[in-house]
């Protein structure tokens, strides 16, 4: 089978270290297996900057939608109101969840273009005294967009509301002080910026909210204070583990230190992402958000209107190539993505880029 790098916000391509640790059967009740299960637990904490005494991290089966939904679900009762900041599908998706789990919301909805007003987060608070949890994505996937969680964390602290933070795309990729940034509950998963392969997600909480969830939860599966309960008796999972992917997110977080931390991989990201947007924009593919608010993780790029372009005809061009991309997520716009999370380094986005500003210029030729 044919090996391609994955431009994709995750899953992503993968070492082939953390590849390697799949080749190992694990039994879950094992005590070497739960010691890993433990160590992970303690490493997302440590990843987080919590202090462990008011912080614990819960393991979820599961893509990082079972882990919203987990967080969401069994953390706001039944007598509470959530308003929903959202600018993209991934926040849209969190009111779609608070509909089915029959709890109570406001939304504030932006532009896919634009960020929050903070003034307009506080009219809010100030006009709603029901809210009792503010929720929001940090990196929205839909188009590249990081929303200023720190600033939203101070703001929710100042009203004494429960800060629950969708970190799915931007955990381990970029510095965050979770207790620092007043973030109640932050979720993200395994195939992200961690850059493990996909099978669970994972909720870091304050240790109180979690026990005040207790029989709050709308599901079985998805009941994040039974999970948690479990997990904190001996480290074992409720129901059946990812074992091969719990391994291989061992490894992962192992390879996270030894570049040099979240710091450093965030300067890799950072520094490709930049380069790719500068690369594209010399063949005429403009990115959909301002520089100033894109996050170093996935970018929405326009399709060019001076070629007569076509994006599956690209994608297949570039996947010929090696390379794999994402299809766009708007409806207002004809848009495609590229990730640049993962074993992705400088030399594949100039490659990528190459290749792309190659289809550009047959197009043109063609003309």
């Amino acid at each position: 089978m044919k090996q391609y790098k994955l431009l994709t916000p995750g899953p992503l391509t993968t070492t082939s270290s953390v590849k390697a640790k799949m080749q190992v059967d694990h039994c879950t009740w094992d005590d070497d297996y739960k010691s890993i299960t433990r160590w992970i637990r303690e490493q997302l904490l440590a990843l987080a900057q919590c202090d462990a005494n008011q912080y614990s991290s819960v393991l979820m089966q599961g893509s990082g939608t079972f882990g919203v939904e987990s967080a969401v679900s069994s953390l706001i009762n039944p007598d509470s109101k959530a308003l929903v900041l959202h600018n993209g599908v991934y926040g849209k998706r969190i009111v779609t969840m608070l509909k089915y789990a029959k709890r109570d919301y406001v939304e504030y909805g932006e532009d896919y273009k634009n960020t929050f007003d903070l003034d307009k987060v506080r009219e809010y608070l100030d006009q709603d005294d029901a809210i009792t949890h503010v929720i929001v994505v940090h990196s929205e996937t839909t188009t590249g967009m990081l929303n200023d969680v720190e600033a939203i964390g101070k703001l929710t602290h100042e009203y004494n509301k429960t800060f629950i933070v969708d970190a799915m795309s931007s955990f381990g990729g970029i510095p965050m002080a979770v207790q620092d940034w007043h973030i109640d509950c932050l979720i993200s998963s395994a195939n992200k910026c961690i850059q493990g392969v996909p099978g669970f997600s994972f909720i870091i909480a304050k240790r109180d909210l979690l026990e005040a969830s207790k029989g709050q939860a709308t599901t079985l599966s998805l009941d994040l204070y039974d999970q948690w309960q479990e997990l904190e008796k001996d480290n074992k999972w409720r129901f059946t583990s990812p074992t091969h992917v719990v391994l291989a997110f061992a490894q992962a977080i192992q390879e996270l230190h030894d570049e040099g931390g979240i710091e450093a991989r965030y300067q890799r990201y950072k520094h490709n992402n930049q380069l790719m947007r500068q690369e594209l924009a010399k063949c005429g593919i403009r990115a959909y958000i301002d520089e100033s608010l894109q996050s170093p993780f996935i970018t929405t790029f326009m399709f060019p209107d001076h070629v007569p372009f076509n994006f599956k005809d690209m994608y297949e061009y570039i996947k010929a190539r090696g390379f794999v991309i994402y299809p766009g997520k708007l409806t207002d716009a004809d848009t495609f993505r590229l990730g640049n999370i993962g074993e992705i380094y400088e030399e594949d986005v100039r490659n990528v880029t190459h290749h792309i500003a190659s289809y550009i210029k047959e197009l043109q030729d063609a003309k």
